[in-house]
């Protein structure tokens, strides 16, 4: 039906015109039910679409588990952390620039080529190019030691070289430590490309080459953790699997700005993780900081009194403190009250040594690494809204929603790290219980949002201590490096190969971060830098003592 023209209107009656408008009233509200019901359809049509992606994907994982195929991967990246660097890098914060190389000033050797020239030609100089080299060569070399008979009949012999180990030089032990450690050589590969050079070399040579004589090493190592935990303003943690002697296992870090530990056991609880923060002691301590421990775990009383009564405090072994839990007839059987008072003895151990007295430690909310000073990271925090399962277009809306306000509060928080300002704390607190305590409707969003608003604390530990970092991706950058010699070495089969693994790793990214080579660090460890310039002793640095 066609409407009339501007003419025709001013024709017809009032009755007509009224008789129009209705019709017109009526066909506008018919295709206003159309519209609704269309949009009840469209509605119910991605509920169903959006429950038939879950119970598909249910499905799958059912499917690959009868199977026994890999599960499918974890949930990808939110990028809060990329979207948010872009902004903060915009509003002034630090940018990463690289400089030109100068190899003008590394010149190690000079060559002139010449050329034949017609006669008659001028010579006009020289056209400098720095061309970049390396040389690698097998050598095998005579030592010819002097042997000297004193009058008093005794025999003096001259010294061989630093750094030989079982008729292998140092430079080799070097090449081998960084091939293996740094690159993520194999022994098999390593051996085969050090006899491609011309090196007669067994893969059990090399395998003792890798974990033999490395004391220094170790000591140094374990020196390191000791000084970053005695200084360091806060440690990110984490852990992965390893494998060990044909047997799971876990490797965990312990990692600051200018430190990296590596450590490998068959258990990832908290005893384990206390008993790695006491950087290699075997203590158990009852003192001010175990009983408080223990406290808060809500340990019975009249336990804590025994242990606070007894004159003896310090227990130089494990052994040690389960004789004095007998002696002091505290039931050991009770396996849920050892693991507490055990807990509280190795804390009060760690403050014994002065170790982590105002430490902050960072985690991705593992249960093993919450001890007293804990902060959570925000990109595993805000993780956990992608493993909500919308069933609707709505509770999807009101996660997207949440996820916006989460991402702006922490932009906002790593702004204020550039330039801490006291006076923004409560504006900032206030956000944060303004996300957190809202009620969407959305039941299990809910849930999650006082579950995080219980974590407050932990979150803004920012706010009390701006240098806390607010993720641990520093932790997961530093323990790629295990998941990648897993993945192309599997496990270690020796107590010796083990620690090797975990050492040198953790020396390697230490050097790293300490913008020390750490090719140069080897040579020097292993006496073949004989010049004034030595490396320093990486905990001296790590401690932050002049050198």
């Amino acid at each position: 039906m066609s409407l009339p023209s501007d003419d025709a209107f001013e024709m017809l009656s009032a009755d007509s015109l009224r008789r129009l408008v209705i019709d017109l009233s009526q066909r506008l509200h018919s295709l206003e039910d159309q519209v609704s019901q269309l949009a009840d359809q469209l509605e119910t049509a991605e509920t169903s679409q959006a429950a038939l992606q879950v119970e598909n994907q249910e499905l799958r994982d059912e499917i690959a588990r009868l199977k026994n195929l890999p599960p499918r991967p974890p949930f990808k990246p939110s990028g809060m952390e990329k979207a948010t660097e872009r902004e903060v890098r915009k509003s002034g914060g630090p940018s990463r620039r690289r400089g030109a190389k100068r190899d003008r000033d590394r010149v190690t050797r000079e060559e002139v080529l010449t050329t034949k020239a017609p006669t008659g030609s001028r010579f006009k100089g020289y056209e400098t190019v720095l061309v970049r080299e390396l040389a690698i060569s097998s050598e095998v070399v005579r030592y010819r030691r002097e042997r000297w008979l004193t009058p008093e009949g005794k025999t003096i012999i001259a010294p061989l070289p630093a750094g030989l180990l079982g008729g292998f030089g140092a430079n080799l032990r070097r090449f081998c430590l960084v091939l293996h450690a740094q690159g993520q050589v194999t022994t098999e590969r390593l051996t085969l490309i050090l006899n491609g050079i011309g090196m007669e070399i067994s893969k059990r040579q090399v395998v003792r080459i890798l974990t033999s004589r490395l004391d220094g090493f170790i000591e140094e190592d374990q020196a390191v953790l000791r000084a970053g935990l005695a200084t360091a303003p806060f440690i990110s943690v984490d852990d992965t699997g390893a494998r060990h002697a044909r047997r799971d296992g876990i490797t965990t870090q312990i990692g600051g700005a200018d430190f990296t530990v590596f450590r490998t056991g068959r258990s990832k609880s908290r005893l384990n993780f206390l008993s790695l923060l006491r950087a290699g002691r075997e203590d158990y301590v009852i003192n001010d900081a175990a009983l408080d421990y223990m406290r808060r775990r809500k340990v019975a009383p009249d336990v804590v009194a025994y242990l606070a009564a007894h004159p003896k405090t310090l227990l130089t072994s494990q052994m040690a403190w389960y004789e004095h839990l007998v002696a002091l007839r505290i039931d050991v059987f009770d396996r849920t009250l050892l693991r507490e008072v055990s807990e509280g003895a190795l804390w009060g151990a760690v403050r014994h040594y002065g170790l982590m007295e105002n430490t902050v430690v960072v985690s991705d909310d593992a249960g093993q690494f919450r001890v007293p000073n804990h902060a959570l990271c925000w990109v595993h925090a805000e993780r956990l809204l992608q493993k909500l399962m919308p069933k609707t277009p709505q509770q999807a809306r009101k996660i997207e929603k949440i996820r916006d306000e989460i991402w702006t509060l922490y932009r906002d928080l790593k702004l204020w790290k550039l330039t801490p300002a006291e006076a923004d704390c409560p504006m900032l607190a206030k956000r944060f219980d303004n996300i957190f305590t809202q009620l969407t409707g959305y039941n299990d969003l809910d849930q999650l949002l006082a579950r995080l608003h219980r974590r407050k604390h932990e979150l803004l530990k920012v706010l009390e201590r701006p240098e806390t970092p607010l993720h641990t991706n520093a932790s997961e950058n530093d323990l790629r490096a295990c998941v990648t010699k897993r993945r192309i070495s599997g496990g270690t089969m020796s107590i010796d190969g083990r620690q090797a693994r975990d050492v040198m790793l953790g020396l390697m990214k230490t050097c790293r971060k300490l913008g020390i080579s750490f090719f140069v660090y080897l040579g020097d460890r292993l006496g073949l830098n004989q010049s004034a310039g030595r490396v320093p002793f990486l905990p001296d640095l790590v401690a932050g003592q002049p050198v």
